[in-house]
């Protein structure tokens, strides 16, 4: 493509994805919706200028995407927290996809004389859409919560299956060999051995790199290693034939315990949000509206069977598995959708003959239009569980433990010997906290006390968003860089106003660059010191220790002005 070309494509992209997401947000309807129909907008088979006819190729890019999504959940689930949700793994989700897929090919069944047309188009329509349903949970904040982390763990046992469903298509094929050549064992040593590499590469050489990184803060090749090790591992599963996407859950959740978890999660979190909405921009712009125009009941028709077959079965199972009514609903309208790994297992029928052509134009239809009804069926199964719980007076239960932050911590920017003062003091008074840094032997240190401290530079955006700086009851400063400290300030009174912010000052210039940017309070270290110091001398000279406090308190209370002139030259 010419460079012209490319900018007017970049221009016809942003413009109509900027309208429609802001149009629809503004509906209450959200981001998702509005790429869908953005993609269908600028896509190939739409009336009007096109962005590019490669749909497919643009498709399998923004996985990535959806690679850097699952690597981000990863961060936010330790290795204990997936085994607490075996039962819900194993079970539930072995049970949807099982049942889900004999009722999709028994449907299916009744309208083609092959039974392996029915059985794999039923058990690739059982899968539902990774991408699309944690999206949706993350932009509720809904993760922790009970269905969302139900819903997460059926999601997850659907990209298990997406291997041996990638195995089943050459064995329906008339036209591929039924086996690879290789052993089941050699094929079970490969397997046990990549695992075992990934394991010790996330465990051991990436946490020691990024340590040695921030050591000497190298912040941009910190990023590159991150990026590596995500993609590295994502690229070793796809070699043994898994999914891409579990790589890099499997190495985000390697790396779930380290101290640079939320600064991780910060630098991954814009190249996430970019490409997950260029994926969901890819999956409008594959409906093909003039084909589907064609058969428009019999679309129609497999949709809303689709949709019925899900609902049905995905609410008594989640009932079974002990969710409560309202639980129960937001799960099964969150997956009544087909998935993204259907247009995978499709394209690969199809190059092997599996199915033809107008076969896998009607199930690509039915996969992205299940994806596009998506919000709203989440709404309406919303709406629905808002009302059952109301009437039972009871409120959908946030697991706690998936919190990283705990709930009205207190946020410290910077742990040296103020903020370690700070963290020991707020601990001895039974107030949570979580303290960041960018200097690794101060985080040894702050561990080796007990005290919660993290990687990373509170300045940054994507950082407070991770802490859930919405949740603080308050945010003390004490990095003893201006630039830095103002840069937080701004971050947390424009996005988080509602937050009170002390800081540590050192002079009367730079707390008065602190007052003017935002802070509740800010204090000069070393006109405090002085200050303590006078009061003290006051008190052995045998001033009245009442009056010597006073006096000092009425010195902060005027801003200092009784000293300033005296500090100008210090």
């Amino acid at each position: 493509m010419h460079l012209e070309g490319f900018i007017v494509s970049a221009l016809l992209l942003l413009a109509a994805t900027s309208v429609a997401v802001a149009l629809f947000r503004r509906l209450g309807l959200g981001s998702v919706l509005g790429l869908l129909i953005a993609g269908i907008v600028v896509g190939p088979h739409s009336p009007g200028p096109y962005v590019t006819p490669h749909v497919e190729d643009v498709r399998h890019f923004t996985e990535l995407g959806v690679v850097l999504l699952l690597f981000v959940i990863g961060l936010e689930i330790k290795p204990g927290r997936l085994w607490s949700l075996r039962r819900d793994l194993l079970g539930m989700g072995s049970l949807q996809i099982l049942l889900t897929g004999l009722a999709i090919t028994l449907y299916v069944s009744l309208g083609t004389n092959s039974w392996k047309t029915a059985l794999l188009i039923g058990l690739s329509l059982s899968l539902s859409s990774t991408a699309f349903v944690m999206q949706l949970l993350h932009e509720k904040g809904e993760f922790a919560s009970r269905h969302g982390t139900g819903t997460f763990a059926v999601l997850l046992a659907q990209d298990l299956s997406v291997v041996p469903l990638l195995a089943l298509v050459p064995l329906l094929s008339k036209t591929a060999a039924i086996g690879s050549g290789i052993p089941l064992w050699e094929q079970l040593l490969i397997l046990v051995g990549m695992f075992a590499v990934l394991f010790v590469f996330g465990l051991r050489l990436v946490p020691y790199a990024l340590e040695w990184l921030a050591r000497h803060d190298n912040r941009e090749a910190f990023l590159l290693v991150v990026l590596l090790a995500v993609l590295l591992a994502a690229w070793a599963m796809h070699q043994v034939g898994l999914s891409m996407a579990l790589g890099a859950f499997l190495m985000g959740m390697l790396l779930s315990g380290s101290q640079y978890n939320m600064q991780i999660r910060a630098l991954i979190e814009p190249y996430k949000g970019l490409l997950m909405s260029l994926f969901f921009v890819a999956v409008g712009m594959s409906i093909d509206l003039g084909k589907l125009a064609a058969q428009p009941l019999e679309f129609l028709q497999h949709t809303a069977v689709l949709i019925g077959i899900k609902l049905a079965v995905l609410f008594p199972l989640a009932i079974a598995f002990g969710y409560a009514r309202g639980n129960a609903l937001r799960m099964t309208f969150l997956l009544a959708q087909a998935g993204e790994f259907g247009f995978v297992l499709f394209g690969s029928a199809l190059a092997l003959e599996v199915i033809d052509e107008s076969i896998f134009v009607m199930a690509v239809g039915v996969i992205s239009m299940s994806m596009l009804l998506t919000p709203l069926l989440v709404r309406f199964g919303n709406t629905i569980a808002d009302r059952l719980e109301a009437r039972s007076k009871t409120s959908p239960a946030v697991d706690s433990t998936q919190l990283e932050v705990p709930e009205q911590a207190v946020l410290i920017g910077g742990y040296g010997r103020v903020g370690h003062t700070i963290a020991a003091l707020l601990e001895a008074s039974g107030i949570p906290f979580v303290a960041f840094d960018v200097d690794p032997k101060r985080i040894a240190q702050g561990k080796e006390c007990g005290h919660a401290v993290m990687y990373g530079d509170i300045s940054d955006p994507e950082l407070l968003a991770a802490a859930h700086a919405e949740k603080a009851t308050l945010a003390v400063l004490t990095i003893n860089r201006g630039p830095t400290a103002l840069q937080a300030v701004s971050h947390l009174r424009n996005i988080y106003p509602q937050v009170p912010i002390i800081a540590r000052a050192r002079d009367l210039d730079e707390c008065a660059q602190l007052l003017a940017a935002g802070v509740t309070q800010a204090f000069p270290e070393t006109l405090e010191a002085s200050l303590r110091l006078g009061a003290i001398a006051l008190q052995m000279v045998g001033a009245p220790a009442g009056n010597a406090e006073m006096l000092m308190q009425g010195v902060r209370d005027q801003g200092y002005e009784l000293v300033r002139d005296e500090t100008e030259d210090d």
